[in-house]
């Protein structure tokens, strides 16, 4: 079985803005976070982008436009070493679209992953900036790790919850 890194995407893995990220040209990659997860996936853990994405119904931007996003993001990483193997979203809101299993808290997505990469969720964590980053990941059996927003991953810290510590 493999092990993932399971990651928010807005505040973890580019500049959380407090708001949706309509254009390509906000948005911003932390790439600052590229080395710990390079060290991560160097170390066999697969990266994997966990994002709730609700502006595609709330029509503030097109799924054409997140894949613009995904991909600087991807080129990123590459650049640096690392692959982000995929990017799962929610692309609904519950004003638009009601209840949906995918959505953050709950753990749709994690679940789709775990399935589809064979992944071992006992030897994976996902990091997220907020709350209900920890909530869907505790819902699939992975151990979830709070981050502030935009603040830099500590290698140490995911290295000391993976191995149970």
């Amino acid at each position: 079985m493999n092990k993932a890194i399971f990651l928010d995407r807005d505040g973890v893995l580019n500049h959380e803005r407090n708001d949706y990220i309509c254009r390509v040209e906000d948005f911003e990659v932390l790439e600052y976070q590229i080395p710990p997860l390079k060290r991560l996936f160097d170390e066999g853990y697969l990266l994997v982008i966990i994002t709730n994405q609700g502006g595609i119904a709330l029509q503030r931007y097109t799924e054409d436009t997140l894949a613009e996003m995904h991909e600087i993001l991807f080129n990123k990483f590459e650049e640096l070493g690392a692959e982000i193997i995929h990017a799962y979203y929610c692309p609904h809101h519950p004003t638009v679209n009601g209840e949906c299993e995918c959505r953050k808290p709950k753990s749709g997505m994690l679940l789709e992953a775990i399935a589809e990469y064979n992944i071992d969720p006992a030897l994976s964590v996902m990091i997220g900036d907020k709350p209900r980053d920890v909530e869907a990941a505790n819902g699939a059996g992975v151990k979830g790790i709070l981050i502030e927003p935009d603040e830099q991953i500590d290698y140490e810290k995911v290295k000391a919850v993976l191995e149970g510590e």
